[in-house]
């Protein structure tokens, strides 16, 4: 059973409860992301994330960590481009103790000290991450794709702008972005929405009121091309990209279908074509839905001599699959890996949570398993047909990291 209600402050508390269920998950969602980011305090979306660990007033960083391994939660925090998510899974008697702790998350202390020392491991962070060739391509890539447009900004941040970042200004962004309007107070399993509702009461309705105005305007998308030397690589990694329908389309599950069918990592024709033949390591197709925008992101990973031809074989295909569309067999196979996955996801509160709290900030509302089995069940290969009629898989944006120096 799903229930929603928005308390007078502007949070929002979303739930669908399972009572065969024995566990369930509940977490923070908040609106706020590296897209919201200006150039000044690139990373503080991150940076912040790192921060609501180091406690408040009543509890320490320590505090935080027992009490979350004496409930036995399975607990984390993630940042993307447009939402912050703070969230537990637990046994249902846990829940208040657990949700005191998840309050103090979102409105942590912010001290000083704390910021200084996680400042440092951020940057370790960073550092980590640059050492990972897929990461950094990805990075860059996202920046060379959307130039100019916030979904271009980096979730980490620089060394650079990380390391100037001041603690005053991570606090004035926490004091716009992390006002209850812009909070999504998310549920799922075996939910007491009664107890859930006073809690949330108890602890949220104290929350400063007011949500902040997102600018979403379409990204201008030109061909272009780059390719970043780096001879100490072994392999050559290169991402291509083009524009997709944006996660607010109705067209993002025929956009699922299609990644499906020529992108999946096991059965893709990406798959099929280069990699089980031993041209490439990698190469896949990921579809990437964002608030006014999406992305077709194609990942190819394999000897440096081998990359041209490689390319040229995804221009292949892609020109193939744009004019021809696939076979009935192969759409059918896709419908059912991607059905069976909202199934298999959905069996698992915080599977539910997750889809729960994306659906509702990308505008979508409430969306139940059945509502999604629905949907696939009316796709058609029209459907397939009309997609890349507007959105056909392209070579649009093309970025190399490795070895080959490119053309």
């Amino acid at each position: 059973m799903f229930q929603h209600i928005q308390l007078p402050n502007g949070l929002t508390i979303i739930a669908e409860s399972n009572p065969t269920a024995e566990s369930l998950a509940l977490g923070f969602f908040v609106k706020t992301g590296s897209r919201d980011e200006s150039p000044e305090v690139s990373g503080v979306s991150h940076f912040l994330e790192h921060m609501a660990f180091k406690g408040d007033e009543h509890y320490t960083a320590e505090d935080v960590n027992r009490i979350f391994d004496e409930v036995g939660a399975k607990y984390n925090a993630s940042t993307s481009e447009e939402v912050t998510c703070y969230y537990a899974a637990i046994l249902p008697e846990y829940l208040r103790r657990t949700f005191t702790l998840l309050t103090t998350l979102i409105r942590p202390s912010l001290r000083d000290d704390d910021f200084d020392v996680e400042k440092q491991v951020i940057i370790e962070e960073i550092g980590m991450y640059r050492d990972m060739p897929p990461f950094h391509l990805y990075e860059q890539a996202m920046s060379f794709h959307f130039s100019g447009h916030p979904l271009g900004n980096s979730i980490l941040g620089t060394a650079e702008s990380v390391g100037a970042l001041t603690s005053s200004q991570m606090r004035a962004y926490h004091a716009v972005h992390y006002r209850a309007g812009n909070i999504v107070l998310v549920a799922a399993g075996r939910v007491d929405w009664d107890e859930l509702l006073g809690l949330a009461n108890e602890f949220c309705s104290g929350w400063p009121a007011g949500q902040p105005e997102r600018i979403v305007e379409t990204p201008q998308v030109e061909s272009k091309s780059q390719w970043l030397l780096d001879t100490t690589l072994n392999q050559q990694h290169v991402m291509q990209m083009a524009s997709a329908p944006s996660g607010d389309s109705a067209q993002r599950y025929i956009a699922e279908l299609v990644s499906v069918m020529v992108g999946d990592d096991s059965s893709g024709r990406l798959y099929w074509e280069l990699v089980d033949p031993g041209h490439a390591e990698s190469a896949d197709l990921s579809f990437n839905d964002y608030i006014g925008a999406g992305a077709w992101s194609t990942y190819v990973c394999c000897r440096p001599e081998l990359t041209l031809q490689n390319l040229d074989k995804v221009r292949q295909i892609y020109e193939e699959f744009n004019k021809d569309g696939p076979s009935a067999d192969e759409f059918e196979r896709a419908r059912t890996k991607v059905g069976s996955r909202v199934v298999l996801g959905s069996e698992r509160p915080m599977g539910r949570l997750t889809s729960l709290g994306g659906n509702w900030l990308s505008g979508q509302g409430y969306r139940s398993v059945e509502d999604d089995l629905e949907t696939l069940a009316k796709l058609s290969l029209k459907d397939v047909h009309e997609l890349l009629a507007e959105f056909p898989l392209l070579q649009s944006t093309s970025m190399g990291y490795g070895p080959f120096e490119g053309k």
